[in-house]
């Protein structure tokens, strides 16, 4: 969407802002039913409409398809917005584009969702709307969970469950410099240091044995042979198997602790 000027034939570097005292007198007339003043506010607020669909421009979707579901938002947003209440526009409006730009993303992701959970998911960004609307803030999970007599976890498992996918490489955060990737911030338990230093150890212990000891662990601990099948193969009685097993076995114990 960077360097994106013209949106679904809108040049988005004339959009012009509201300024607060004419935004105030707008909602108000729209509120009464005044149909010029709701397309003011439209055309007033797609600014607001362009800020919110940038976060999602790494989503692969077109930037027309997104902003024509972010002015949906947007014209619900002048529609449900009550202005006596002691409430920014932007503040009720920012969420409520969000909100119809994610269920878009939602619904048009590869990734399938039981229809049950989707039904809660819907049920509580409903909610979580109108209860933006009535307390002029976002409600947290417990809030949500009394009023829909939810218990909290089934909400933040339909809300995780809905929520668009994000890339690894996602930027997440930039100043100046190289952008701070998702990948950046994900922990892995296994590959660890101290993980690839005793790889690398017990792997030149095994390399310091004679080829017959490396056969014979080989085909023990890595083919899951018994010391009878593997005498059989290496031709030698299952006694010298057992001994030459116990000596590796030991040689590399040592060369690990020496390590």
């Amino acid at each position: 969407m960077q360097g994106k000027v013209e949106i679904c034939g809108v040049n988005t570097a004339r959009l012009r802002t509201l300024p607060p005292d004419q935004m105030e007198d707008l909602l108000k007339k729209a509120s009464a039913g005044d149909e010029d003043a709701r397309q003011a506010l439209i055309e007033g607020n797609l600014r607001l409409v362009l800020s919110v669909i940038q976060r999602f421009d790494k989503r692969g979707e077109s930037p027309d398809d997104l902003f024509q579901v972010g002015c949906i938002g947007l014209i619900k947003a002048i529609s449900n917005f009550d202005p006596t209440k002691n409430v920014r526009f932007s503040t009720y409006g920012v969420p409520m584009i969000a909100g119809e730009v994610r269920r878009y993303l939602r619904d048009n992701s590869a990734i399938r969702v039981s229809r049950s959970i989707r039904d809660v998911a819907y049920r509580v960004l409903q909610c979580k709307e109108g209860m933006l609307l009535r307390l002029g803030r976002e409600p947290t999970l417990e809030e949500i969970s009394q009023e829909l007599d939810l218990p909290v976890e089934s909400i933040s498992e339909a809300l995780d469950a809905v929520c668009a996918p994000v890339s690894l490489y996602e930027p997440v955060y930039a100043d100046g410099g190289d952008p701070l990737t998702v990948m950046d911030q994900v922990r892995d338990t296994k590959n660890t240091e101290g993980h690839w230093m005793e790889h690398i150890t017990l792997q030149n212990a095994f390399n310091a044995l004679g080829q017959r000891e490396k056969e014979i662990l080989s085909l023990r601990f890595y083919d899951g042979k018994t010391q009878m099948e593997v005498a059989d193969m290496v031709g030698i009685s299952q006694a010298q198997v057992s001994r030459l097993e116990k000596g590796a076995i030991s040689a590399m114990r040592k060369s690990v602790t020496v390590s």
